[in-house]
This record gives structure tokens, sequence and C-alpha cells, in this order.
């Protein structure tokens, strides 16, 4: 059970991420965005951060990272993979999720514990939630809000790739209070909460609800 875990230069939550891995069973192997190597990992999570200083748009510049060159093709052809906050921006400039994260409506910087749904039990990241059940996560971001056209809301409304929302309270403006979404395999999902800032009760609030991302994919892993 290796999973790798993505530094591109300005990603700050790495080492959490890896963290988290550890504490579900999982090796964390770090991958670095200038290499060709995936390393035989099992699952892939690009963490949270900055990268590339968030120049152009948030993901824009990761998006033609030479360690993409080979995180894409393995995502189509149905690697695990996660990404949270800055890491779900790279997915959607990377065309492995559709739609995109702008600006905060209200233009404000967001850090607080949020509510959210799983509306979507079955993603490679979420088979150790139950549907309808709400759990609190960080988030920290500024530009979150996600946003697509008509009928790929549509589509993914549908098809029920909307994995999360958030519950409550909007803290960005989402459309139809979108906090993450899956690709039609059900391979790559993307969130802007984050779940490896949730891992250990040491930490207090928001508690532990964040394990179940990681103890899903180990559970996948593991059953495969």
């Amino acid at each position: 059970m290796r999973v790798g875990v993505v530094t591109f230069p300005g990603t700050l939550d790495d080492q959490d991420a890896a963290r988290a891995l550890r504490l579900a069973g999982a090796e964390a192997v770090p991958l670095w965005h200038a290499d060709h190597d995936l390393k035989g990992v099992d699952a892939v999570f690009l963490p949270g951060g900055f990268s590339y200083g968030d120049y152009l748009r948030c993901g824009a510049i990761s998006r033609f990272a030479p360690l993409m060159t080979e995180l894409v093709p393995a995502a189509q052809a149905g690697l695990p993979m996660l990404g949270t906050c800055n890491g779900f921006q790279i997915l959607c400039e990377a065309h492995l999720l559709p739609g995109a994260l702008v600006r905060n409506a209200g233009l404000h910087y967001v850090c607080r514990d949020q509510r959210i749904r799983v509306d979507n039990a079955s993603t490679a990241w979420t088979t150790d939630f139950a549907e309808g059940q709400e759990i609190t996560l960080p988030v920290k971001h500024g530009e979150g809000r996600y946003v697509a056209d008509a009928e790929t809301l549509a589509e993914l409304e549908a098809s029920g790739r909307v994995v999360f929302r958030y519950a409550g309270s909007n803290p960005n403006g989402s459309l139809n209070d979108i906090a993450g979404i899956t690709n039609e395999a059900g391979n790559v999902v993307g969130l802007m909460p984050h779940p490896e800032h949730a891992v250990e009760e040491l930490t207090g609030a928001p508690g532990v609800d964040g394990r179940g991302f990681f103890s899903s994919i180990v559970r996948k892993l593991v059953n495969a």
C-alpha cells in the first residue's frame, strides 16, 4: 500500500498528507514535481499549498510539471488519485476533473472548520463514509469557488459525481454548494477541504473526520 505524495514548489501540506497516510497504515512515497517517476505507487495524493506561487491561476503552472506527464495517463488508466485544495485546482487544470476553482465570493480568504455532506460514498476515497453523512474538515483558501457551465453541472448531478457539498453554509459561493467531485470512473476525487488536517485527536477540533479518506483508500488497495 504505497501512496505517492506530490510536492511542487510552494506545496504546504505534503508532510501532513504523508502523516495521515502513515496513520492509516499506508507507506507515503515522496514524488517530486520535476521527476518522471511514479515509483510504482498504488495511489497518489496531491496536497494543498500554493504551487509555483499560484501565478497565472492556481494550479495552472503545475499542470505542465514533468511529473504530470506521468500522473495524467496513470489517472486515466485507473490509478486512484486525491487532490485537496490546490491539488483539486491542479486536477481541474489538468482536465482530470471538469470545471474550475475561482476567487471566493466576496473575495475574502476563508480559514475555518466547515461542515460538509457526503453525497457519494462509492469512490476509491470515500467508501468508509455513509451517503448523507456530515463531517467537519478545515478549509483554507482564497480561490475555492467551484464553477462549471450548466451542461457540466447537470451531468455531474445526474451521474452522482458530486461527492461532497457544503452543509449549513457555503464558505466560497461554489455553485450547487459543491465542495468536491469525482471523475466518471470514481478513482479521481478533488475537494477543497483538508482531510489531512483532521486525523488526530491531539489537534482538537475539528476532530478525526478526515480519517475516512485514508482508511478508504487503504481498504481498497488491500482488497484489490
